[in-house]
């Protein structure tokens, strides 16, 4: 009851308080430079070019506590001793490339790269494209966007349930083993199993990611002109010629920003990853190896060091989006 009264305070509080802020230095900037008087012309441009930034303030105050800040404390963190006391130069650096776990971490996170972005965008296309041929397509939109509304946690709780295993002689309450088992085979350890298991996580962050790609993919699709699609029917294209000759080349960008954003996604993956496997069993991941270092063997240099890979990793991917993203808007 407690942490609802906090949350509900919180969000009062959040929405009056930027309410009031931005009626307030409304006042204030019109009162600063009132457009009224023999300067009344310059004031009213400085007004106008003052409002926008004092609007965006609020945002870019937070994102530099949150975001700025926090990337230098980080790397200077990268340099210093366990306690962060003491300098210690690249030593961290050193260690996180000899270290084992870091390998299988790097060696995890490409597996990720490669199959989830991949896996999400191709789904989502396939279910933009099928559900808007059909009658109920509006419906299954639905039921695929839907996992986007759990969080990775939920997510990840609803799989490892799916994967659940009981021993031999037990009813098999996972889906998997059930499944399997009623074909003849085993019950597995499916999560303890590895190379399997990384392709089991992965499964999840598919799931929830391909809803995210079928929207902004099935508003693409909407925007292809009629003409293009009716001028290639009557020259004798197929629907699959259709779809891959004169569709998919048309929403090539959408694609790719669909690509790279679960990509920056998959770069950051950890909730999963914590919640199923704990990175055991050759599943460990960047973002969960800073956590491990972090929280549990209170090393904020190490810790500080994983992060700053993982930042280096997603930035120029996030750059090469955002200059897509302004080309499209262009």
């Amino acid at each position: 009851m407690e942490q609802f009264v906090m949350a509900a305070v919180t969000i009062i509080v959040g929405v009056f308080g930027c309410i009031c802020y931005f009626f307030l230095s409304n006042i204030a900037l019109d009162r600063l430079f009132p457009a009224s008087g023999p300067k009344a012309g310059a004031n009213i441009n400085r007004a106008n070019q003052i409002r926008p930034w004092l609007f965006m303030f609020p945002a870019l105050a937070l994102l530099t506590v949150y975001l700025v800040y926090p990337v230098f404390v980080s790397v200077y963190l990268s340099f210093m001793d366990a306690e962060g006391d003491n300098f210690v130069g690249a030593a961290n650096y050193i260690w996180l490339i000899n270290d084992d776990k870091f390998r299988e971490s790097m060696f995890n996170n490409l597996l990720w790269l490669v199959f989830v972005p991949a896996a999400s965008t191709f789904f989502g296309l396939v279910a933009a494209a099928v559900t808007d041929r059909i009658r109920w397509g509006n419906f299954a939109k639905a039921m695929i966007f839907m996992p986007m509304a759990i969080s990775f946690v939920g997510a990840a709780v609803i799989w490892k349930l799916v994967y659940e295993y009981r021993p031999d002689g037990q009813e098999q309450i996972g889906i998997l083993n059930a499944l399997w088992t009623g074909m003849g085979g085993q019950a597995q350890t499916w999560l303890t199993s590895p190379v399997i298991n990384s392709f089991l996580l992965m499964i999840v962050l598919v799931w929830i990611q391909t809803g995210f790609a079928m929207v902004i993919l099935s508003a693409a699709l909407r925007g292809i002109p009629e003409e293009t699609i009716e001028a290639a029917i009557l020259d004798g294209a197929s629907p699959l010629q259709v779809f891959m000759k004169i569709k998919v080349p048309q929403i090539w960008g959408t694609i790719l920003v669909v690509w790279t954003t679960i990509t920056i996604t998959v770069l950051k993956v950890f909730d999963i990853v914590l919640t199923m496997t704990n990175g055991q069993w050759g599943t460990q991941v960047l973002a969960n190896l800073m956590f491990d270092w972090m929280f549990r063997g209170n090393d904020t240099g190490r810790a500080s060091t994983a992060a700053i890979v993982i930042m280096l990793m997603v930035t120029p991917i996030m750059i090469w989006n955002i200059r897509n993203a302004a080309k499209e808007a262009r």
